[in-house]
């Protein structure tokens, strides 16, 4: 057997009210959210275009300085690093070797080189760096003296 559930009256009014203000027209309010996630849609293309185009430039940008680091000219010093694995002893062995000549840069990014016994090889350009001599940083030198308190 049921039993009837009498709130009293002012309850029963505040949740009536209350039905009332959440529960509006529903035709409307299903408009609302569609228009609501329509709009996030949107917003969600936007960010992902944009992410996608500022991806795009700094490839690029990336990609532009690589360049200019990696362009190896005819008759320029360059350093070639060298690993290679122990097996007797599990080490990896790297270190720079050189200094070699350039004779000719190939739009692959392969580089030959003249040899120390002046032969020839090809090599990839990641392996290779610029070689700057001594004589280059001469002119940047200057004497400095320090002067000390006398005590």
């Amino acid at each position: 057997m049921e039993k009837n559930c009498h709130l009293p009256f002012e309850i029963e009014h505040r949740a009536y009210w209350a039905l009332k203000n959440c529960n509006p027209n529903l035709i409307a309010a299903g408009e609302k959210r569609m228009f609501q996630l329509h709009e996030l849609d949107e917003i969600r293309h936007q960010a992902y275009e944009n992410s996608r185009l500022y991806k795009a430039r700094t490839k690029v940008w990336h990609d532009r300085k690589l360049r200019m680091r990696k362009e190896f000219k005819h008759e320029k010093k360059v350093m070639l690093f060298h690993s290679k694995y122990k097996f007797k002893q599990p080490k990896l062995r790297s270190r720079w070797l050189g200094p070699y000549v350039v004779k000719h840069q190939y739009p692959s990014g392969y580089v030959e080189l003249y040899g120390k016994d002046g032969k020839t090889f090809i090599v990839n350009g990641h392996r290779l760096k610029l070689y700057h001599e001594e004589e280059d940083y001469n002119d940047y030198r200057e004497a400095v003296t320090l002067f000390f308190p006398k005590e």
